[in-house]
C-alpha cells in the first residue's frame, strides 16, 4: 500500500506527512505493531492518530478486511489521513470520550506519541481500556526525556535564545514508571515497558530544524502571541543558527538523530 499522499503539500500537516512521518515516525511505529502481534480476525482503534501512520501500518499487516479505526481531535490531521488511506475509517474526537458505539469493542489499541498531549491522562487510559474486547491488547508509546536525547536538548537550547524558557510537551511522559503506572491504575495486566531507540536519519536536516522550531515556537508562551507569518520568519532564524549542530551530526549526506521511546503493552 502507497505511503505517498496525493496532495502536494502546502500546510504544516501536508508537510509533516511528507516530510517527518516516513523517516521518523514510522520505525518506531512498526515496532509498536510488532509489540501487539496482529493476526486475523484483529480489529484496530489507534487513538490520537495524527495522519495515520499506525493505522495505515495495520492495514498492511491486516487487510482490507480488517475494522481500523484512526481517532484525533485535530481535523487537520485527519483531513490529510482519509487522503493518504480512504480505507480506515478516520473519526475527529476527544481521548477521553472516544466517538465509540457501546457495541463496537476492538481487539488492539494503540496509542503513539498522543498520550503525552492528553490533559487527563487517567481518563484517555480508562477510556481506552473501555473500547477494548476482553483478552485484548493495548500499545502505547511516548518519547523518552530530553535528558536521554541529547542532539534534541541541544536544538531546543538554540530555540530558547529566542522564546525562552518552554516544556517541550513531546517529551513530557519520558519516565516508563510513570507510563506503566497509568496502566496498573487503569486496570490493566500483563503489562510490559521497555526501550526502544532508533537513529533517525533526515536527508534535508536545515528542514528538520525548521519544522522543529516550529513544533517549539507553538509550544511556547512567546510563540501564541504571534502572528503565523512572524512563527515563520522566527524558526527560520532558528534553523540558520541551528546549522553547526546539524552539519556535526551531518554524516554521508544525512542528518542522523538518535531518538528513543518508552513502549508500554498490556491486556485488559
Amino acid at each position: 500500500m502507497s505511503e505517498a499522499p496525493l496532495f502536494v503539500a502546502t500546510t504544516f500537516t501536508e508537510i509533516y506527512e511528507r516530510v517527518l512521518v516516513g523517516p521518523l515516525f514510522r520505525p518506531f511505529a512498526e515496532r509498536l505493531i510488532d509489540r501487539v502481534g496482529p493476526r486475523g480476525g484483529d480489529s484496530v482503534i489507534d487513538v490520537a492518530c495524527g495522519t495515520g501512520i499506525v493505522a495505515r501500518i495495520a492495514r498492511e499487516r491486516l487487510g482490507l478486511a480488517a475494522p481500523i479505526i484512526g481517532i484525533d481531535v485535530a481535523p487537520a490531521m485527519l483531513a490529510v489521513a482519509r487522503v493518504v488511506d480512504p480505507s480506515i475509517d478516520w473519526r475527529e474526537g476527544n481521548a477521553t470520550s472516544l466517538p465509540v458505539a457501546a457495541t463496537e469493542r476492538f481487539t488492539i489499541l494503540t496509542c503513539h506519541q498522543g498520550l503525552q498531549f492528553m490533559p487527563d491522562k487517567p481518563a484517555a487510559i480508562r477510556e481506552m481500556r473501555r473500547v477494548l474486547a476482553p483478552g485484548g491488547r493495548v500499545a502505547i508509546a511516548t518519547w523518552r526525556s530530553l535528558e536521554d536525547l541529547p542532539q534534541m536538548s541541544e536544538l531546543n537550547e538554540i530555540a530558547e535564545r529566542h522564546i525562552g524558557r518552554f516544556a517541550d510537551s513531546r517529551h513530557s511522559l519520558g519516565d516508563p514508571t510513570v507510563v506503566k503506572q497509568l496502566l496498573v491504575d487503569g486496570g490493566f495486566s500483563d503489562i510490559v515497558v521497555d526501550t526502544v531507540a532508533h537513529d533517525v536519519q533526515f536527508s534535508d536536516g536545515a528542514l528538520f530544524a525548521r519544522l522543529n522550531a516550529m513544533a517549539v515556537i507553538g509550544m511556547s508562551e512567546k510563540g501564541k502571541t504571534m502572528s503565523e507569518a512572524e512563527r515563520g520568519e522566527l524558526a527560520g532564524r532558528i534553523a540558520v543558527e541551528s546549522a553547526h549542530a546539524i552539519a556535526r551530526a551531518t554524516k554521508g549526506g544525512m542528518f542522523v538523530l538518535p531518538l528513543s521511546t518508552t513502549i508500554a503493552t498490556a491486556r485488559t
